[in-house]
């Protein structure tokens, strides 16, 4: 049987065909919808997590016990993971143990465009490379036959173009695999210096023998041409070769690392031009060289960005810019919050009282972007906090009354708590927004554990943010309805004048959520005179046309922002 998926909606097919039995994650773009679909196979047992380091540490716990993982996260939460990550190379893997970077080239929804790749060189693990939804589901199955040989976790990479495009896949029915049970074993899980020396040397022999692995793995294929042509490939960028050179000979890597040299070096003996087609970093393109082999890479292949086919075809000089096909005349549309996103009432107030605004990651960011202009700082998941913290300590209490730190609620579960003890601890006085709208928005609606709701479905306990922040010794901390302006900008206005660290939690649900549809807001133009100041709160349903604002009704929401900000009292 053959089914038209996604390489997110493969990747969790193979999960399910080889007997996974622990599956986890933290959703973030491109990687969320992994676990999303692992969540429609009741045979597996999975997670939304904190962050991608208790994800991690809960896939590597089950698989002490013997049990089949799949941990999944976007580039980004691999940095998070990192430490953990680095460890169970040592340690290994007791039952198969698939980690799942989402990388994201051209930046579609990340603060960059890092190439993770270089993390199975750095922790020394197998890396795979699927260049279709096929691949990504088969390589699930055999990375976790490689991790239970070799007694290692496996890297699979996949990136923004294979997580979201889809293709057939021929299915199978699952095999099930039961954990063989926990046995103590000190001096393999235990990493004080006297094991961990042991187990380095553990790990040294293990990548050679994944290299001889690698070199006859069936994956990493040579394919003739008629040409003196050869190019060099893997994941998606194959693709795009097989369309740009389609008579070349082609080395396609799907297991690039470690990096298998002998086959390498058969397939570019006595080939008059070498290119090596990679998207992001040159991590093939740095093996052949090391090897004494002149090839053309990354000096004409975009280091940044996302390829395709005609940037692959154009950057090789094989086929000139159609400038009638050209889209760099139209018009930027940057992203906006959404009508009625509770978000907009908060960054408008920051606005207002021309606060400087530390923030994080998620859909609030686009709080930042003109006509709020609410955002400085977006540096990674939980920082907002603690830059917020430094600018305090670096420059004294004139920064500190006019500086808030923002972060929505999944946010701050994430890594958002240990800055929040640090201001405590160090005395600052900072003032820490979290924007409570329920859910994990920008990635699509996730639960966390604010909701009450876990990733199979279960009703779980709800943690209280005002609970928890008092708990954890924050007295002022205050609950505002971010629809109600005044009351809102009261509350921010007096807490940066605070001497002391406070939490102000700003709680609506998501308006893409909300099941309330009241009828929508309408001007009155015998009342409005066109000033203008509607718009400033950057609402998609709000426009001005002759000097006359109007409400598109498809668009709003009824949530009474702007007929709080009216001058004239023109919208009813």
């Amino acid at each position: 049987m053959k089914a038209l998926l996604s390489g997110n909606e493969a990747v969790a097919r193979g999960a399910y065909e080889i007997g996974v039995n622990i599956a986890s994650a933290y959703p973030g773009t491109p990687s969320t919808e992994i676990l999303e679909n692992i969540a429609k196979y009741k045979e597996i047992y999975c997670t939304w997590s904190t962050n991608e380091k208790t994800a991690f540490d809960f896939c590597s716990g089950a698989s002490f016990g013997g049990a089949r993982v799949l941990v999944a996260m976007k580039h980004v939460g691999l940095n998070v993971a990192a430490d953990p990550f680095f460890s169970v190379s040592h340690i290994g893997a007791t039952g198969g143990f698939i980690v799942v970077t989402c990388d994201d080239p051209g930046m579609h929804s990340s603060q960059n465009e890092q190439d993770n790749r270089h993390y199975a060189r750095a922790a020394k693990v197998p890396l795979l490379e699927p260049s279709s939804s096929q691949e990504a589901k088969d390589f699930v199955k055999i990375g976790i036959k490689i991790s239970e040989e070799f007694d290692t976790p496996v890297l699979l990479r996949l990136t923004t173009r294979i997580s979201h495009s889809k293709g057939l896949v021929h299915l199978t029915q699952r095999k099930s695999h039961t954990p063989v049970g926990y046995t103590k074993e000190f001096s393999r899980r235990v990493l004080l210096p006297l094991n961990a020396r042991k187990r380095h040397e553990f790990v040294e022999e293990r990548l050679k023998k994944l290299k001889e692995f690698s070199e006859k793995f069936e994956y990493n294929w040579i394919e003739d041409g008629d040409s003196a042509v050869g190019v060099v490939t893997s994941g998606v960028a194959y693709n795009y070769v097989k369309e740009v050179f389609p008579t070349a000979k082609v080395l396609k890597l799907s297991m690039s690392y470690p990096f298998p040299s002998d086959l390498a070096r058969e397939f570019l003996v006595g080939l008059k031009r070498i290119y090596i087609v990679e998207e992001n970093d040159p991590f093939i393109e740095e093996h052949i060289r090391a090897l004494g082999f002149n090839v053309i890479g990354k000096e004409r292949i975009p280091l940044v960005g996302e390829l395709d086919a005609s940037k692959v075809a154009q950057s090789l000089g094989l086929a000139k810019r159609d400038d009638k096909r050209s889209v760099d005349h139209i018009p930027s549309r940057p992203p906006v919050l959404c009508p009625g996103c509770p978000h907009t009432g908060v960054f408008y107030v920051l606005s207002k009282l021309k606060l400087v605004t530390t923030g994080d990651i998620g859909c609030y960011t686009l709080g930042g972007l003109p006509p709020l202009n609410s955002i400085d700082t977006c540096v990674s998941m939980g920082s907002g906090i603690g830059n917020a913290l430094g600018l305090e300590k670096a420059l004294g209490e004139s920064m500190a009354k006019r500086l808030v730190a923002v972060l929505g609620d999944s946010t701050f579960f994430h890594t958002g708590i240990p800055p929040l003890i640090d201001i405590l601890y160090n005395k600052g006085m900072t003032t820490v927004l979290i924007l409570d709208n329920r859910t994990t928005a920008m990635t699509g609606h996730q639960h966390h554990p604010g909701t009450g709701k876990t990733l199979m479905g279960e009703s779980t306990s709800v943690v209280d943010l005002v609970k928890l922040c008092k708990g954890l010794g924050i007295r002022h901390t205050y609950l505002v309805d971010p629809y109600d302006l005044k009351e809102t900008e009261r509350i921010i206005k007096r807490e940066v004048q605070r001497q002391a660290p406070s939490v102000v939690i700003a709680r609506r649900e998501c308006v893409l959520l909300t099941k309330r549809r009241a009828p929508p807001l309408s001007i009155d133009p015998q009342k409005c005179t066109g000033c203008r100041l509607c718009l400033r709160l950057g609402c998609p349903a709000i426009t001005v046309s002759e000097k006359q604002a109007n409400i598109e009704e498809l668009l709003c929401t009824a949530c009474g922002l702007c007929a709080q900000i009216c001058p004239q009292d023109a919208i009813a």
